[in-house]
C-alpha cells in the first residue's frame, strides 16, 4: 500500500465510503495486492459472531441488530451488504482464515456522524490516494468529548495492542475519520473505557421488500455484483453496465405488463433517458445516479408505466427469496418492525450517503380486486369519452389530413421541360435521366381540389379478432367531434379507475364534418368481408362523400382493398404509420372510456400519461 495509510511499519490503514460498491471492489483488489495476518474492523466485540454468522449466508442479505437502553427504544445495527467495504474485507479474511479483530468502542447508544462524502464514483477516474487527499480539506474533525472522538481514541489504542501480536496489521475505516485516528495513533492519545455491551446482538433476514433500505446500492445492483463476483467475471464497469442492464429488464418488464406486441422504446429513446439522467445528477452534484433521478427520468421520457417498472425491477434481490433459518426483519426509512411487532428507531453502524423521502408522484395499476369490483359496479347505458384525450387524437387526424391532401398534389404533378419558369422546383431525378439529351426539368404541382371526409387508422393489422371484440361507432357530442368508428380491446377488462376503464384501438376511422351513420359493425351491407379491416375500410369508403380517403397503415393497402375502392368509385391515399413517431402512435392508441360525463370531474386523478 501506499506510504500515506502507513501508520506504522506493521500497520496500514484502508479508508473507505460505507456503503458503496466501488469502495467494496477497491478494499478486494488491496488486500490481495497485500496480504495481512490481521484485520481489524471499525465494529465493537459484541457484534463479532452475528456479523461473521451473516457474512457465511451471503449472498442473502442480513442485519445484526442491537437494542440500546434508551426512552425510544432504538436498535444499532451492522446490514451485512456485499457491497459494504468493511463486509467486503471481513468476508476476504474468513474465506482467507485471517485473524479478525473488532477495535470500535462499546457504546450505551451509537450516535451516527453526520459528515458528508463525495461521490464514491469518482474511484472509477482516480486512485484511492488522490481521492482521499482531495478529501481531507473539508472534513471536519470531531468534537471534544464527542462520542464520535472517543471512539476514534479507542480505535487507536487498540491498534497499539494489535501491533504487539501481528507482523501485518490491516484497519478498515471510515474515510472520514482515518486522519483522527491517524493523529490519535501518532499522539497516543488518552482513550475511555468501553461501555458494557448494551444487549445481545441477534440476526435477522432482511424482509424481501425492505433489502432496498438495507444496502448501500441499488438491490439490482447488488444482485449484479454478486452474480460477477460468483461467475469471476469482470466488476470494475459495473456501475455503468448495471445501470444498463436495470434499463434493459425493466424495458422487458414493462413490454410484459403492458402486454405489447412491439415497443417503441428503442435505443435512441434510451440514449436520451440516459442523457435526461445524467442531467439531472448533475444538477444534484452527484456523479452517480440515485433510484430517484432514474424513476423521474423514466417517468418524463416514456410515462409512469415503465417508471414503476423500473422502480420494481430496481428493488429485486432474488437471493433473498430463498428460504432461511433466520427470522424475517422489515425495515423502512430510519425504522423497523422488530420481532414484537413494534415499531422502533433504528441507527446504522456503516451508514452510507443520507437518504431522504422525496415525492414522485406515479400511478399504478391498480388491484385486481379493485378493478373487479368497478367493471362488477358499471353501468352498460351510460358511455363517453375522455375530452383531453379527444382533443389529442381529433389534431392528429386532422393533422393527417393536411398530409394526405399534399401527397395527394405530389401525386398529380407534371413535369416538364424548362422554359421560362422554375414553377414549384427543379425535377433532380428527370434532370439526370434525360441528361443526354439536355436541358433542364421543372415539377408542376397543382392545387388539390376537394377534401378528405374520412381518416382511416389501421394500429395492428392483420387484427385479431378474439382480441378486438369491442366494436362499435360513436357519434360526436358538438361540430369540433368526428364521428368515430372503431374495433378494440374491452374497456372492462382493464379498469384504472372507479367508472373508467382503458382500451386501446386496433383500427378507426374518423368522419368529420360529423354526421350520423349507421353502425358499420351491424349494417348487413358490409357482411361480405372477412376481417376487421375490410369492414372498417368498406365502411369509411361507402359512407364518404369525398372521393379520396386517407389510410394510415403499417404496410400498403392490399389488391382487393384498392378493388374495393374502384367498386365503390372512390381512391384511397396511403401514409405508412412509421412515418409518426412510435411514442406517439402508442399513447393514441390507448384511450379512456368513462362511465357517466360527472366522471370526467375526477377521471385526472386515475388516467396516466396524459401529455
Amino acid at each position: 500500500m501506499n506510504s500515506i495509510f502507513e501508520l506504522s511499519p506493521h500497520l496500514w490503514v484502508l479508508p473507505v465510503v460505507y456503503g458503496s460498491g466501488d469502495f467494496a471492489l477497491e478494499v478486494r483488489r488491496r488486500l490481495r495486492d497485500q496480504p495481512c495476518d490481521c484485520l481489524a474492523l471499525p465494529l465493537p466485540p459484541s457484534f463479532a459472531n452475528a456479523v461473521e454468522r451473516g457474512v457465511e449466508l451471503l449472498p442473502q442479505i442480513s442485519v445484526a441488530l442491537q437494542a440500546e437502553p434508551d426512552l425510544e427504544g432504538a436498535y444499532s445495527l451492522v446490514p451485512i451488504d456485499p457491497c459494504q467495504g468493511v463486509i467486503a474485507a471481513l468476508r476476504h479474511a474468513l474465506e482467507l482464515g485471517i485473524e479478525r479483530a473488532y477495535v470500535d468502542l462499546e457504546v450505551a447508544a451509537y450516535e451516527v456522524p453526520e459528515v458528508p462524502l463525495p461521490d464514491p464514483y469518482a474511484l472509477k477516474q482516480l486512485s484511492l490516494e488522490k481521492y482521499l487527499a482531495a478529501l481531507l480539506p473539508s472534513l471536519p474533525a470531531p468534537a471534544e468529548q464527542s462520542q464520535r472522538l472517543e471512539r476514534i481514541r479507542y480505535m487507536a489504542y487498540q491498534l497499539h495492542c494489535l501491533e504487539l501480536e501481528y507482523q501485518r496489521i490491516v484497519f478498515v475505516c471510515s474515510a472520514a475519520d482515518w486522519p483522527w485516528i491517524r493523529q490519535a495513533y501518532q499522539a497516543r492519545a488518552p482513550y475511555v473505557q468501553p461501555y458494557p455491551a448494551p444487549g445481545l446482538v441477534q440476526l435477522c433476514r432482511v424482509a424481501e421488500e425492505s433489502v432496498y433500505f438495507a444496502l448501500g446500492e441499488l438491490p439490482f445492483l447488488t444482485h449484479l455484483y454478486e452474480h460477477r463476483r460468483a461467475e469471476l467475471m469482470g466488476e470494475s464497469s459495473l456501475g455503468v453496465d448495471g445501470i444498463k442492464a436495470l434499463l434493459l429488464e425493466a424495458r422487458d418488464a414493462w413490454i410484459y405488463e403492458q402486454d405489447l406486441d412491439t415497443h417503441w422504446l428503442t435505443p435512441q429513446c434510451l440514449g436520451l433517458l440516459l442523457k435526461y439522467v445524467r442531467n439531472l445528477t448533475l444538477m444534484e452534484g452527484r456523479l452517480a445516479p440515485d433510484l430517484y433521478n432514474l424513476g423521474l427520468a423514466a417517468k418524463q421520457v416514456v410515462g409512469d408505466d415503465f417508471a414503476l417498472a423500473l422502480i420494481e425491477v430496481a428493488r429485486e434481490y432474488p437471493p433473498q427469496r430463498m428460504p432461511s433459518p433466520l427470522e424475517d426483519l422489515r425495515l423502512g426509512m430510519g425504522k423497523l418492525v422488530d420481532l414484537d411487532g413494534q415499531v422502533r428507531p433504528f441507527r446504522d453502524r456503516l451508514q452510507g450517503a443520507p437518504r431522504h423521502w422525496r415525492s414522485l408522484p406515479l400511478r399504478p395499476q391498480p388491484p385486481r380486486p379493485d378493478q373487479e369490483g368497478w367493471a362488477a359496479q358499471w353501468d352498460p347505458y351510460g358511455h363517453c369519452s375522455y375530452p383531453p384525450e379527444d382533443r389529442r387524437i381529433e389534431s392528429f387526424q386532422q393533422h393527417v389530413r393536411a398530409q394526405a391532401r399534399v401527397l395527394l398534389g405530389e401525386q398529380q404533378a407534371r413535369v416538364e421541360k424548362f422554359t421560362a419558369s422554375l414553377k414549384d422546383g427543379l425535377d433532380m431525378r428527370e434532370t439526370l435521366r434525360n441528361w443526354h439529351r439536355g436541358g433542364l426539368y421543372v415539377r408542376e404541382i397543382p392545387p388539390s381540389r376537394g377534401q378528405i371526409e374520412i381518416a382511416v387508422f389501421l394500429f395492428d393489422s392483420p387484427a385479431q379478432a378474439e382480441r378486438y371484440t369491442w366494436r362499435t361507432t360513436w357519434y360526436a357530442e358538438h361540430a369540433e367531434e368526428s364521428t368515430l368508428c372503431f374495433y378494440a380491446t374491452p374497456f372492462l377488462d382493464n379498469m384504472v379507475g372507479p367508472g373508467i376503464g382503458q382500451s386501446q384501438y386496433g383500427g378507426c376511422f374518423f368522419l368529420f364534418p360529423p354526421r350520423p351513420i349507421p353502425d358499420v359493425w351491424t349494417d348487413s351491407r358490409f357482411d361480405f368481408t372477412r376481417t376487421l379491416e375490410e369492414r372498417l375500410l368498406a365502411g369509411a369508403l361507402f359512407h364518404s362523400a369525398e372521393p379520396r380517403i386517407a389510410l394510415v397503415a403499417p404496410h400498403p393497402p392490399q389488391a382487393s382493398w384498392r378493388q374495393l375502392a374502384r367498386r365503390l368509385g372512390r381512391q384511397i391515399v396511403y401514409i405508412p404509420l412509421k412515418r409518426f413517431s412510435p411514442s406517439t402512435v402508442d399513447r393514441l392508441r390507448r384511450f379512456h372510456v368513462l362511465n357517466d360525463k360527472q366522471v370526467r370531474s375526477f377521471a385526472a386523478r386515475f388516467i396516466r400519461d396524459l401529455r
